[in-house]
């Protein structure tokens, strides 16, 4: 089976979400109708429950509305040994382990990285209070620079578009591929406010190097 689409995927990236599939990922995947796996699920909820809450979401699907199981990593498992083993459906169960093992290898990455990363944080809240230019939202300017620079949006629209909706800072949004990137910025951003350099020659100075390294 190729892997054209993700099979597991996380609820808003929080580095505290729990890897799912959906009902409909199972279905496409096995080889078996949507309308049988839901049956299996309500089937068998109590013990599917017996490893957490079964979410789901409700989906608009033209003038209708479906509901989508959201299945976490025990309860998809279960799940898939209640199907005949075809060769379709063990090359599935095969790449859907596999999936649920890099998602948590991501998390742990990111996890790592914002441990890694909580004195840094702290120094630049520091750095930010010894600032001659300082102002009360200084430090959530300085949030959305570094959010920007490293993916192009400010700490409400990752929010928005990664499913968040808490008070997350900018670091906790971001995949483990993102965080180093963020920390560089960050580093030269506690250098330059050391410095006592303003707040417009900060971002001018990352939006320079952001534009060397496109061109490059």
């Amino acid at each position: 089976m190729e892997n054209k689409k993700e099979l597991v995927f996380l609820n808003g990236n929080s580095l505290k979400s729990e890897p799912f599939t959906t009902d409909e990922i199972i279905a496409e995947y096995s080889g078996n109708s949507r309308d049988s796996i839901t049956r299996l699920i309500r089937t068998h909820i109590e013990k599917l429950e017996k490893f957490g809450t079964v979410g789901f979401e409700i989906r608009a699907s033209g003038r209708a509305r479906k509901k989508i199981y959201h299945l976490n990593e025990p309860q998809a498992t279960l799940v898939i040994t209640f199907l005949a083993n075809t060769v379709e459906v063990v090359e599935f169960k095969v790449n859907l382990v596999n999936s649920f093992f890099l998602m948590r290898e991501e998390l742990k990455k990111r996890q790592l990285n914002r441990a890694i990363e909580q004195p840094t944080h702290r120094d630049l809240v520091d750095v930010i209070n010894e600032w001659e230019f300082k102002k009360p939202h200084s430090y959530v300017h300085f949030n959305n620079l570094l959010a920007k620079s490293t993916t192009g949006y400010n700490v409400k629209q990752l929010r928005a578009q990664r499913g968040f909706s808490g008070k997350e800072v900018g670091l906790d949004l971001l995949t483990s591929v993102e965080q180093p990137i963020y920390l560089n910025f960050e580093r030269i951003v506690i250098a330059m406010l050391q410095a006592q350099q303003s707040y417009d020659f900060i971002k001018q100075t990352l939006n320079r190097m952001i534009e060397s390294e496109v061109s490059a």
